[in-house]
């Protein structure tokens, strides 16, 4: 790989907040936007995995949500309550929650403009696969391709997570900085299932530096609402006529493989991809597979 140049973070402003961003590769390039997901920063996208797309010509740009990373945090608005959340889980009772996906989204287009991108291919992971398909539903002429990983289309009905394990994701983070590192850890192992080795030593110095570089656990919950209150987004999906690509890990705990199927049939002509093994993160044996199967898929669209 040619030695590619990675960009120091900055903010900018966009939509009335500030989002942190940085990349990978010439400016001048076709960008490629990644978009992490819930309670993830944007540190999550593996510099090797932006490498390796910016290598084969791409500006990549990888940035970090509202009430996450050092982007804006809305501190004024409390998050739901744990009572709140579980009574949303069982009897789908809105949260009243103060943003929506669709605010992220506007983030992000928000973000385009202030890099002055008229498009850009579109890439989101979990929340950010929600947040990367209400782009390509609300501004399709921003999107020149759309690449949705271990995501879901919003339908309730879709298969969920065992109750054993929604109970243990539902329980709040501690506040605590030191705890919060073992209940990340203890986290991303229930998350990326069993087949792929667990890598502590690299998911240790993830964690880590994530927390030093913010620490906001109403800011996850903010965004757990953002997406249990946003709408079903099946039927708009129907009308898309972007190039899709959907990645999913046929051994996802978290957003099962079923969603992800329901993903690419909601989508005219998507294309699917799923990966035995796989759970709700992104191994590292599979950057090479995963970032050619994003390139195969731009340069085809």
């Amino acid at each position: 790989m040619n030695t590619i140049t990675h960009h120091p973070e900055q903010l900018v402003a966009a939509n009335n907040l500030y989002i942190n961003y940085d990349s990978f590769g010439d400016k001048s390039h076709p960008a490629i936007v990644l978009i992490m997901g819930l309670a993830t920063q944007m540190i999550y996208w593996d510099e090797q995995f932006c490498k390796l797309l910016a290598s084969q010509g791409y500006w990549v740009i990888r940035f970090d949500n509202r009430d996450n990373g050092k982007s804006t945090w809305l501190d004024s608005i409390p998050p739901p309550t744990s009572l709140a959340l579980l009574t949303n889980a069982v009897f789908k009772r809105p949260l009243g929650a103060t943003y929506l996906l669709s605010d992220m989204m506007q983030d992000t287009v928000s973000l385009l403009d202030a890099l002055q991108l008229e498009s850009a291919h579109i890439v989101g992971a979990s929340m950010g696969g929600m947040i990367a398909q209400e782009i390509a539903i609300h501004h399709p002429h921003r999107v020149k391709s759309l690449t949705s990983i271990m995501s879901t289309t919003g339908n309730r009905k879709l298969p969920k997570p065992s109750a054993a394990f929604s109970f243990k994701m539902l329980k709040p983070p501690p506040k605590d900085v030191d705890k919060a590192v073992t209940y990340g850890m203890h986290v991303w192992r229930m998350i990326q299932g069993n087949y792929y080795p667990f890598d502590q030593p690299k998911v240790l110095g993830l964690i880590t530096r994530a927390l030093q570089r913010g620490f906001n656990p109403a800011g996850n919950t903010r965004q757990l609402a953002a997406i249990l209150d946003s709408p079903d987004r099946t039927k708009a999906l129907n009308t898309l006529t972007v190039s899709s690509l959907i990645l999913h890990g046929e051994d996802d705990p978290l957003v099962l493989v079923a969603c992800g199927y329901a993903t690419a049939k909601a989508i005219p002509n998507a294309k699917i991809k799923t990966y035995p093994g796989m759970g709700h993160t992104i191994p590292s044996q599979l950057y090479a597979d995963i970032t050619q199967q994003i390139l195969d898929h731009i340069k085809a669209s």
